[in-house]
C-alpha cells in the first residue's frame, strides 16, 4: 500500500457488532441465533450465545419447548431450556473473574427484560444491538437505569 492511500477500517461499533454475528453462529436455539460480546476500553472481555446450558441436550436434539407449547416470541421467557446470549456473556465473565462494571454489551438483538435486569445489576453502562425485540419493559428499565442504548444498523 502506498503512503497516500487511506486505510479504511471499521468503527469500534462496527467491529464488535460483526463479532456478535460470528458468536451467534454457535447458537443451539432453533428459533433465533443471537450473539453477544462484552467490551471495555475496546477490549473484548466475554462472549455469549443463546442455547442450552453447558452439558445439557440442545433443542436440536430434543426439540424446542417453546414451539411445542406454541409460546409467542417475547412472552413466557421462562419456558425455554436455553440461556440468552447476554446471560451467557455475563455468566462467562463471572466464571473467569472478569470484571464487567462500566462495560458495553453488543448484541445481535435488543435484550429482553430478564437480560436487561441482569445487565443493570452487572453494571453495564451501554447496550448496542442491531435487531429489535418486542419488549417495552426492557426499554423502560434501561431508561430508568440511565444506560446508553443504541440501535446499530
Amino acid at each position: 500500500m502506498s503512503d497516500n492511500q487511506e486505510l479504511t477500517r471499521p468503527s469500534w461499533d462496527e467491529y464488535f457488532m460483526e463479532i456478535t454475528k460470528v458468536v451467534a453462529t454457535r447458537s443451539t436455539c432453533l428459533r433465533r441465533h443471537i450473539g453477544a460480546v462484552i467490551v471495555k476500553d475496546q477490549r473484548l472481555l466475554s462472549t455469549g450465545y443463546n442455547g442450552a446450558p453447558c452439558g445439557l441436550a440442545h433443542c436440536g436434539e430434543i426439540g424446542c419447548v417453546r414451539t411445542v407449547n406454541q409460546v409467542p416470541s417475547g412472552e413466557r421467557q421462562e419456558l425455554c431450556r436455553g440461556l440468552h446470549a447476554e446471560q451467557s456473556a455475563v455468566v462467562q465473565a463471572a466464571m473467569y473473574g472478569v470484571p464487567i462494571r462500566d462495560a458495553t454489551i453488543y448484541s445481535t438483538h435488543q435484550p429482553c427484560s430478564s437480560c436487561t435486569k441482569i445487565l443493570i445489576n452487572a453494571g453495564i453502562k451501554r447496550i448496542v444491538y442491531q435487531y429489535s425485540y418486542p419488549d417495552k419493559l426492557a426499554e423502560q428499565l434501561i431508561a430508568e437505569a440511565g444506560i446508553t442504548y443504541d440501535c446499530f444498523g
